[in-house]
């Protein structure tokens, strides 16, 4: 720990995101990609030029080293990495059925033990223009308690709503709706937080309005697949884009977070918010015409990037 300190408080550039939670190997029948959200996340904002800093634990083993090999080869920093030397790295099978996948999530994973104390040097370090979080890295009280640390530095929220059952429960919900400033989630996962919040109204709209208000969010976004996204703002406004059908879907995995690092993008570039849930969705459904949720080089984020201007 104590050499790991100068680096730790030494100031990071401005663009910087806190991206906490998972970090895992997706087990695909034919073999491992690694995967999570915030790492998925990450990864991309990393394309776009931003300066992502990840906050997460991974084991002593290969998928480690798998993990920094990539990390190394995208140009990612690995301050906010920890390396547990009991708990393995994340993993998580895939399962395919009927067209859609499947997650069969491993417990007790080197992720859910996160040290609260690292997390908060992290913090100091970087501060932030933007703090990521979901809901999955919540399982364990250790994790909780480096979040609660990480969340302490005085930037926005973004929340990523992840239910997987059943490591969820309506307690890590409500707190995480409370510390969110902006919160994306399906369209599944509105109706099923409706239902254990007992929301009241009669769809989507009003859901949507009631957490808004709740919990003092400034923006909610959901997204519907095929059909695209639509956003709620405490202004009051309203956003709607329809989908893009991908010209030809190898598999959906990684869509949601491709979308959510694109309105992370949008937020902190000054994009409306019709462009940004615009430009989301077609990067989502490029990331549907790949295998798995990360491109293989820089050539797939070449004409988002040209169509941005960058």
């Amino acid at each position: 720990m104590a050499n790991a300190l100068p680096k730790l408080l030494a100031r990071q550039p401005s663009g910087t995101v806190a991206l906490f939670g998972e970090v895992l190997a997706d087990r695909f029948p034919d073999g491992d990609l690694l995967g999570g959200a915030p790492f998925n996340v990450a990864r991309h904002l990393k394309a776009f030029g931003l300066n992502p800093i990840l906050v997460t634990r991974v084991g002593n083993d290969e998928l480690k080293e798998m993990l920094m090999a990539r990390m190394a080869e995208f140009g990612m920093e690995t301050l906010g990495v920890q390396i547990d030397p009991e708990h393995p790295t994340g993993q998580v099978l895939v399962h395919f059925e009927e067209g859609a996948h499947r997650f069969e999530i491993a417990p007790d994973q080197a992720y859910d033990h996160i040290d609260a104390v690292v997390a908060k040097l992290v913090s100091l370090s970087i501060q932030p223009d933007l703090v990521y979080f979901g809901t999955l890295a919540q399982r364990n009280k250790v994790s909780r308690r480096a979040l609660c640390n990480l969340l302490r530095c005085d930037a926005p929220r973004m929340l990523d709503v992840n239910l997987r059952e059943p490591w969820y429960n309506v307690r890590i919900l409500k707190q995480s709706l409370q510390r969110a400033s902006f919160v994306k989630m399906n369209r599944e996962e509105l109706e099923k937080i409706a239902r254990m919040l007992d929301l009241p109204g009669k769809n989507c709209g009003h859901f949507a309005e009631e957490i808004l208000s709740r919990f003092s969010i400034r923006r909610l976004i959901v997204t519907c697949g095929a059909s695209g996204a639509w956003q709620k703002s405490d202004r009051g406004a309203e956003t709607r884009s329809e989908g893009v059908e991908p010209v030809g879907i190898v598999d959906t995995v990684g869509a949601g977070d491709g979308f959510t690092a694109v309105c992370i993008l949008g937020m902190l570039k000054g994009w409306s918010e019709q462009e940004t849930i615009e430009r989301a969705n077609r990067f989502a459904s490029g990331i549907c015409e790949i295998r798995g949720a990360i491109p293989e080089n820089m050539e797939f984020y070449a004409p988002h990037l040209r169509e941005w201007g960058f």
